[in-house]
């Protein structure tokens, strides 16, 4: 009998398709696929506060107080995401740092590619100069690419690089921005400039200009000096700077030298790692 049975069913799937065909009626459509997961960072990526807890972290891009105005695509929270030969040579700076009296705080690390592409969206409008007052006061928005203050792609987004400076000890928190707010350029004398708890480098953070240069020449004394303690600190450790910039620094070697990686900085992203 069971034989049998199969046979029949069999037979009335076989002519119900048929039907289905003669006369034209529609199958119910397929169940939608669900949406990609998100991507997660590889097992050697870290949060830098598993590692070292005594580091400031000032996640600017995930503020609007950046030169785009507004918190950047990617940042879904503020945190410092490393690889993790990066993350414990931050770590051995900072403890050399606080027998001195300082701390390292940083603004950015780890930057997904969907930011980078949120800057070039941003430099390509022309209309947007909302931060143009404080951050890059001199430099006509146009000349942005061509100047090499934007690109399509950012070392950041390989996890080894890192934006940091240095506060000395005891750390007054720095207030918030306010959108809106009057700015003042960020080569302007510190007193004048964004309140910001570092030492004084010279210029604020993310200031499109030549006296952002680590060696410019027009930058002396204890601003000079201020440079040459980060700079330092951080070389004995592996990295290297970006000499357009004082407050760049990329741990060598990288263990992904070639990989532009899109995860968001999350804590899910490095969640077990």
């Amino acid at each position: 009998m069971t034989g049998l049975g199969s046979a029949f069913r069999t037979l009335v799937v076989a002519a119900a398709a048929g039907l289905l065909a003669v006369t034209g009626a529609v199958a119910a459509p397929a169940p939608p696929a669900s949406a990609a997961p998100e991507p997660k960072a590889p097992r050697e990526f870290v949060a830098l506060g598993s590692v070292d807890r005594t580091i400031v972290q000032e996640m600017r891009y995930s503020t609007p107080h950046n030169f785009v105005g507004e918190p950047v695509d990617g940042y879904r929270q503020p945190l410092c995401i490393l690889t993790r030969p990066a993350a414990e040579a931050l770590h051995r700076a900072q403890l050399r740092l606080l027998a001195r009296g300082y701390t390292l705080k940083v603004y950015d690390c780890y930057r997904p590619q969907r930011a980078v592409d949120h800057f070039v969206r941003w430099a390509k409008d022309l209309e947007d100069e909302r931060m143009k007052g404080e951050f890059y006061p001199l430099v006509d928005k146009s000349r942005l690419f061509a100047d090499g203050y934007i690109a399509e792609k950012s070392g950041h987004s390989r996890g080894s690089t890192v934006d940091l400076t240095i506060v000395r000890l005891p750390a007054v928190p720095t207030r918030a921005y306010v959108p809106g707010e009057e700015l003042t350029e960020c080569y302007a004398p510190r007193a004048e400039r964004f309140p910001d708890n570092s030492v004084d480098m010279g210029t604020g953070y993310d200031c499109f200009d030549t006296l952002s240069h680590t060696d410019d020449p027009r930058i002396q004394g204890e601003q000079r000096a201020n440079r040459q303690l980060l700079k330092g600190a951080l070389v004995e450790q592996g990295f290297v700077n970006l000499p357009e910039e004082w407050w760049h620094f990329t741990f060598k070697p990288e263990p992904f030298p070639s990989t532009f990686f899109d995860f968001p900085v999350a804590r899910r992203s490095v969640a077990g790692h």
